[in-house]
């Protein structure tokens, strides 16, 4: 294996892809998936097909329709710890089912913006010839909520002829290919974000405003990403979480602007093309998302459940 710092010094000092990439495989032990891991797979007759080097793996030989056991529900839950990101494919599920496999990760949110339904737990995202497709910009969910997200899990109902893929970057190699300069300069930066693209109204359940750090530490594996929303972050916002004091407004701007490119580099990513029946589970906490809004003007439908999460460390 290159030595860490053999590696650094090939490298052209402003573009540390490369080694973010490999510092984040090198700690997942230059493997894909833990050895313990795989053992429990292969014990269980599940397959893996692995997408990117550090995350997204297609899961094989499960069916989501049947209630997972407990130990099914842990191999799941550490698949998703280790790889970020996993799909499913040919499941079918209906809604009822869907919200089954999803409560068996945690509690369930629920979206104040989608269309009301009758479980305020499930959001359609449905695009069409009079609603092309709009998030398609680099993510992570619902980061105007106190609490955000730990994880989502959609299924595609509707599949266009053409295009709909989502894409997924990989938050914690993407902090790690920043420059050192930068990970100081953000070390202990916060922002303050909303969810004025919705609502300029301010709702009484929802505070209008709260502040996350930029460098978040994952809660269950102790691992550091890049923790952005451009949409739901005020860029001129950025202050500093252990002084209080706040960036020059045209400081935070150029800060934001900065680090929301961070996350498309390709060598972070992953793709993954939707079939009628996929389902995608992805952990808000380690990864961002991307869908591609390449198949307008055909239709593409997907079912979103959100797990509740803790508040950003």
């Amino acid at each position: 294996m290159t030595d860490t710092y053999a590696l650094d010094d090939l490298l052209l000092p402003f573009d540390r892809t490369a080694l973010g990439v490999h510092l984040e495989y090198e700690r997942m032990g230059n493997q894909p998936v833990s050895d313990l891991l795989q053992e429990r797979a292969d014990a269980a007759g599940i397959e893996f097909e692995h997408l990117g080097l550090t995350l997204g793996t297609v899961v094989h030989n499960v069916d989501l329709r049947v209630a997972p056991s407990a130990e099914l529900t842990r191999l799941l839950r550490d698949t998703l710890l280790e790889r970020k990101v996993m799909f499913f494919r040919e499941q079918h599920l209906d809604q009822d089912q869907h919200v089954a496999f999803a409560q068996q990760f945690g509690e369930l949110d629920a979206f104040p913006f989608g269309k009301p339904g009758a479980d305020p737990h499930v959001l359609h995202i449905e695009h069409g010839p009079q609603s092309p497709g709009r998030e398609n910009g680099w993510h992570t969910d619902v980061t105007w909520m106190t609490c955000p997200s730990l994880g989502s899990i959609a299924q595609c109902l509707v599949v266009p002829p053409f295009g709909g893929d989502t894409l997924f970057s990989d938050s914690h190699a993407a902090y790690l290919g920043l420059t050192e300069e930068m990970q100081q300069r953000i070390e202990h930066l916060h922002g303050m974000n909303d969810y004025r693209i919705f609502s300029r109204e301010p709702l009484p359940d929802w505070p209008f405003g709260v502040d996350h750090p930029l460098v978040r530490t994952h809660p269950e594996t102790g691992k550091r990403a890049l923790y952005i929303h451009g949409g739901f972050l005020r860029h001129d916002s950025l202050f500093n979480a252990t002084t209080g004091e706040a960036l020059d407004a045209v400081e935070s701007k150029k800060t934001v602007t900065k680090l929301l490119a961070q996350h498309g580099r390709p060598e972070y990513t992953c793709r993954f093309s939707w079939e009628p029946g996929s389902i995608a589970f992805w952990d808000n906490r380690a990864v961002q998302h991307y869908a591609a809004s390449d198949y307008y003007p055909h239709e593409r439908v997907l079912r979103r459940i959100t797990i509740k999460g803790d508040r950003p460390i």
